[in-house]
């Protein structure tokens, strides 16, 4: 396992290069909780740094949680890191906070955090961005527990000289639950954001998109995400769930998850694509599985992706 941590459980992560190490943003909550699932709502971030993808140094929690109440009050969630024109590194993260201990009702927005060396790092006040009602589902508008507005992909593009990011969100309109959507946002600074609508339709088969990542590999952009098996909807309800890949134009761009492809099954999940020093792409994810009743978690070992002929992503198949 590329990265474990004995005493807290680990699962998604991100990564971030500088060109000379590979840093490790990970979420860890203590197994001291005793129930895996109670690991959400204790949610941190992590840091760790490594030169080849497989051996980890850790360095700990980068910041905690905010005070009760803010945005951020309960747990931070997945984001993105991004360098911007003025040097400085930009942490894209979700912030969660949970209405009540007796259920799950959770209000998701982005926040930021800014380091001038990927470890030292100061929140910004916040949210930053925040689901728009007009465009999209909110808390107490559906049967869904949540206002899911988390895991921002952040990325520029020269073209219309934007600064986007992709965050999973749920549309306003689809069959429930299966309005699992691509939300969109745009900025000229970084730190100002427009909420545009969706890039993908809902009654796609997934009731979130969630974990997302655009990465160019041979030419071509791909999208992946993932969406575990109970969160199936639609016309893939009962099927296998976990990371999905899907060829898209350039992004960013109208989608259509309907066409997308499970890369792997949901036994691993919140797949990141990272890119070594040789140029070659491999396929991280956490371990997604059950051990005598308890979650496992932990990093897995770097796995090769290769271009299939069709031109979806696949994992590379050695003889």
């Amino acid at each position: 396992m590329a990265f474990e941590l004995h005493d807290h459980w680990v699962w998604d992560f991100w990564l971030a290069d500088d060109g000379e190490v590979h840093h490790l943003y990970y979420l860890h909550a203590p197994k001291w909780l005793g129930h895996p699932d109670l690991r959400h709502r204790f949610a941190r971030i992590g840091h760790a740094t490594s030169r080849d993808l497989r051996n980890w140094s850790d360095h700990g929690r980068v910041f905690d949680a905010g005070v009760p109440g803010a945005f951020d009050g309960s747990a931070t969630w997945t984001g993105s890191v991004v360098r911007g024109p003025d040097g400085m590194w930009r942490m894209f993260y979700t912030g969660s906070r949970f209405l009540s201990p007796d259920n799950n009702a959770n209000i998701e927005t982005i926040g930021l955090a800014t380091s001038p060396d990927l470890y030292s790092w100061t929140k910004q006040s916040g949210p930053i961005c925040a689901a728009d009602a007009t465009l999209y589902e909110t808390l107490g508008t559906s049967d869904w527990p949540e206002e899911a507005w988390r895991d921002p992909w952040v990325f520029w593009r020269e073209d219309d000289q934007l600064w986007h990011m992709l965050i999973t969100a749920r549309g306003k309109t689809g069959i429930e639950p299966d309005r699992g959507v691509v939300a969109h946002a745009v900025s000229t600074d970084l730190s100002e954001w427009a909420v545009r609508p969706p890039l993908s339709d809902g009654d796609s088969g997934f009731a979130h998109l969630e974990v997302l990542q655009v990465i160019e590999i041979e030419g071509q952009q791909h999208l992946i995400f993932c969406c575990d098996t109970a969160k199936m909807a639609g016309n893939r309800a009962g099927t296998q769930g976990g990371i999905w890949t899907l060829p898209v134009d350039t992004m960013p761009a109208k989608v259509d998850p309907t066409a997308a492809r499970l890369l792997v099954d949901d036994h691993l999940y919140a797949g990141r694509i990272a890119t070594d020093r040789d140029g070659a792409h491999w396929l991280m994810a956490f371990n997604n599985v059950v051990e005598n009743g308890g979650f496992v978690g932990g990093i897995c070992d770097p796995m090769r992706i290769v271009v299939g002929r069709d031109g979806y992503l696949a994992l590379e198949v050695r003889s």
